[in-house]
């Protein structure tokens, strides 16, 4: 039986409308949510009171119900009067920052909580560990006060080997020989700690790390050793929360018993969102092949279990209605169970959306269906509209449903239909006639074929061989559609054009589907047999394996590396309208559809070849101090428009950190600069708090030159040669005495001199220190120079305009002997916040006040740009004191 809406006339790939206004009628909720959608995008940069947007729709609405049989003009004036909405409620939602609260005002308090987020306790090295949990506050004291105050926190518990023992029966048994036990979900705790705020780099184009973390509430970051957690009797939390908490623990016991090592960081991953076991270089390799949706878990591995969770209800004989309601249960449980919040959880959405469109036997309305999933999540939650994992959401299952599914459909999809039923001769006369004929020269192939081949042999094969090469093609065609309609994403948000995407997620998607429910099946089966379930945990792994292994083959391709600045505004304009314009012309006629695909390809052609223009001042030196944190990092752009990066910034071995300051804050602010290339590089001492960043930002930038001062270590700064070795970049060696034209201005070099003796343990005394001249104005570059370097360097007068103060601001330099000598008029520092060495010392910012220097701190003002044009000086900083 046929059902309402399934038949379409034979040759027709469906209706085309000519008309120039969206068709809503096909697809009236998904222009509605993209309609409230510019509504909620011009209402964050266009504030007008809220009476005039009320009048505005009442405006509307009245023109809309007076016009109702201009049917095309109604449409238009419904699609303003939803994007006003979409003004209205953005401008009229509450705040998404709430207010601070109070964290004991910087001194160490005494905090009394519970756990509301589960973590896993990490190997950090051989005798150090790591337990990352969210905790919601009771009550804070401190020596003066006490307030009963709930709020998020991350906190961080650190461990040593001989600290504490694991417990007996602990769920995190036989994941890791700790000492430290796991801390369940409600939990409650006591413990000394110092509460801060968590804070941004204070640079253009850094990640909005506080927002981030305020969108999961958490407004608060610390960390605590493990002794000093004292239990306490209670619990707080709920039923529900408790048992999800229990089934993930469950899951990941499970998946560390099944699988070991890598492969079971990465089944956590993909399976349930937890990236606790995945080591930066894996998640790198994800990224560069373009496959790190995989990674995440959202609509593919949504899609993937909802896929097999119905092929298993149907094989149980269970109607349509009640094997859907199973599913969209099995589904959200799935949701809660895993780690991802939003993405799975708007992935979840738009199928329960998409099941309900079944139902109503509404299928084929795919756009609808997002429309609607977007609708509900943009009517709850305007703002959400702004996150990156929201829009990339929809952008990819926009792009599958509105240009790679009608592209299929025009294409190869009334040919694979045709392989349906083949013997019977009466469906010829219901296809198109191209279609008809691929049939009837099936036949004759099948009948020579038989010749050679008994029985349905010769069917059997050709028809499964074209039903292969036909999947394949699918596959090809959604994964081009994918990786070119996802350029400007990728572009913005991770500065990489995904030239390996294509291959790369050619052979890993159909693994996933296989690594997938057999990944899920080993674990379910693991409860009742785990004899059993070493079967489809073996199919799982051999999945893994190849999907790691050609992760990591084509992510180690040089091509594979191919990043991107910051797109201008108007690229991003033109590519958002481009992907609008090609799925309003899909569906049209071929030449129609063909120019929108056109316009789509152009844009991404253009993101990836057309740089943007680059933000500096010609014919100015500009030197800027980026925030770093406790690090140096200092950018200088020559009058002739040369780049030549000082330090790359870095962080100390002893946090076991996953960050990378190059890649996560330098190369970021580069970026955002519109910079593509550096020219060259300086080293002024290998400290990993200055060269720690270099390897990113030469694979990044690909900068022609490294200096480096000539006494330097070169057994600390090996890994950093090899690197440059590996890019070509040619090693220039500096030292005191050496003066020399560079990109407009002047340089000189005043330490390190093979004449002066280093003080024994006074390792910064071997640092590169710079003056650079431009006319009559000049900066000196001190790096992390101490008291005996600047002896030296006083010697020589060099007065500057501009002092980079050396060593972060410790009291073991810029002494009254050197300011004299310099006389800077401004001064900038760079260190971190609540750093531990408490830079820049009291006693360093009083002598520089006493010498009249301005002075300005990347922790306080963040990224701090002066411009000397040769006469005068003017400072910019990122965001002021």
């Amino acid at each position: 039986m046929l059902r309402p809406g399934s038949f379409r006339p034979a040759g027709r790939a469906g209706p085309a409308s000519t008309s120039g206004t969206p068709d809503v009628t096909r697809q009236p909720l998904f222009w509605g949510a993209l309609a409230l959608a510019s509504g909620i995008g011009i209402g964050r940069y266009a504030w007008r009171p809220a009476t005039w947007w009320l009048a505005t729709i009442v405006v509307f609405a009245l023109a809309g119900y007076c016009l109702r049989r201009r049917v095309a003009l109604s449409r238009v004036l419904i699609l303003v009067a939803l994007a006003v909405c979409g003004t209205l409620a953005e401008q009229t939602s509450s705040p998404s920052r709430p207010d601070a609260p109070w964290l004991g005002d910087g001194q160490e308090v005494t905090v009394t909580a519970h756990v509301i987020e589960e973590g896993n306790v990490e190997v950090e090295a051989p005798d150090s560990f790591r337990q990352r949990i969210d905790i919601e506050t009771e009550r804070i004291e401190s020596e003066t006060e006490s307030r009963e105050v709930r709020f998020g926190v991350r906190l961080s518990i650190y461990s040593k080997a001989g600290e504490g023992s694991l417990e007996a029966g602990s769920s995190n048994a036989g994941l890791h020989n700790s000492a430290m036990r796991l801390f369940h979900y409600g939990e409650r705790m006591r413990f000394p700690a110092t509460l801060n705020a968590p804070r941004n780099f204070r640079n253009p184009g850094a990640f909005d790390y506080a927002g981030y973390l305020r969108e999961e509430g958490i407004l608060a970051t610390t960390s605590v050793k493990y002794p000093a957690i004292t239990g306490l009797p209670g619990f707080d939390g709920t039923r529900a929360g408790a048992w999800f908490a229990r089934a993930h623990r469950s899951v990941i016991q499970r998946i560390h018993h099944l699988w070991t090592g890598e492969a079971a960081g990465l089944i956590d991953a993909m399976l349930i969102g937890e990236k606790s076991f995945i080591e930066r270089p894996a998640r790198v390799d994800f990224q560069r092949s373009g496959t790190y949706h995989m990674l995440v878990v959202a609509g593919l591995h949504v899609g993937i279990l909802a896929a097999f969770v119905l092929w298993i209800l149907r094989r149980m004989g269970l109607g349509e209605v009640p094997a859907s309601g199973v599913a969209m249960a099995a589904i959200f449980a799935y949701a809660t169970l895993t780690r991802e919040g939003s993405p799975v959880w708007r992935a979840a959405l738009m199928f329960a959306a998409y099941l309900a469109a079944r139902l109503l036997y509404r299928e084929r309305a795919a756009l609808n269906t997002i429309g609607m999933a977007a609708l509900i999540l943009l009517t709850s939650h305007p703002r959400a509209l702004f996150a990156a994992s929201f829009q990339m959401s929809f952008l990819c299952v926009g792009l599958l449903a509105g240009i790679g599914v009608p592209v299929l459909q025009r294409t190869l999809g009334p040919f694979e239909r045709g392989l349906r039923n083949l013997d019977a001769l009466a469906c010829d006369r219901s296809v198109p006639p191209a279609v008809a004929q691929f049939r009837l020269d099936l036949r004759l192939i099948i009948r020579r074929l038989s010749l050679l081949l008994p029985g349905r042999v010769s069917g059997w094969l050709l028809v499964g061989g074209l039903r292969v090469l036909f999947g394949f093609s699918e596959l090809v065609v959604l994964s081009a559609v994918m990786q070119i309609g996802m350029a400007l994403p990728m572009a913005y948000y991770f500065h990489r054009a995904t030239s390996v995407a294509l291959v790369a997620n050619l052979l890993a998607v159909p693994l996933l589907q296989l690594l997938m429910p057999a990944a899920v099946l080993a674990i379910c089966v693991s409860y009742v047999s785990p004899g059993l379930a070493k079967v489809p945990a073996a199919i799982a792994n051999f999945a893994l394996d190849n999907i790691a292994g050609s992760v990591r083959w084509l992510g180690g391709m040089r091509i594979a590396d191919i990043r991107l600045p910051a797109p201008s505004l108007a690229m991003v304009l033109f590519a958002g309208a481009a992907i609008a314009t090609c799925i309003f012309c899909i569906r049209r006629r071929a030449w129609i559809a063909v120019g929108g695909a056109g316009c789509l390809l152009a844009s991404t052609v253009l993101l990836w070849t057309v740089p943007p223009p680059e933000h500096f001042r010609s014919g100015a030196l500009e030197m800027t101090a980026i925030d770093v944190g406790q690090g140096d990092s200092i950018l200088l752009v020559l009058p002739d428009g040369n780049k030549l990066l000082v330090d790359a910034g870095g962080l100390p071995f002893w946090m076991h950190s996953q960050m990378d300051i190059g890649e996560d804050v330098v190369s970021a602010y580069l970026w955002a600069r519109g910079f593509s290339r550096i020219d060259a590089i300086a080293l002024t001492h290998a400290h990993g708090d200055h060269m720690g960043g270099f390897p990113a930002v030469i694979a990044n930038f690909h900068p022609r030159e490294l200096w480096l001062p000539e006494n330097v270590v070169e057994e600390e700064a090996r890994p950093l040669l090899a690197v440059a070795a590996r890019y070509g970049v040619r090693l220039i060696y500096r030292g005191a005495g050496e003066t020399f034209p560079y990109g407009g201005a002047r340089i000189r070099i005043l330490a390190p001199d093979p004449q002066f003796p280093i003080r024994s343990g006074h390792r910064n005394d071997e640092s590169l220190v710079m003056q650079v001249e431009h006319g009559d104005t000049s900066v000196l570059l001190e790096a992390d120079a101490e008291k005996g370097t600047e002896r030296l360097v006083a010697s020589h007068h060099p007065r500057a305009d501009v002092l980079k103060v050396a060593h972060h601001g410790s009291a073991s330099a810029t002494n009254t002997d050197l300011l004299e000598a310099v006389r800077p008029r401004y001064a900038v520092i760079s260190a971190g916040t609540r750093n531990v060495y408490r830079h820049p010392r009291p006693e360093v910012l009083q002598r520089l006040q006493d010498a009249g220097a301005l002075t300005y701190r990347t922790d306080l003002d963040g990224a701090t740009t002066f411009y000397l044009d040769g006469k005068r000086v003017t400072v910019e900083n990122f965001r002021p004191h």
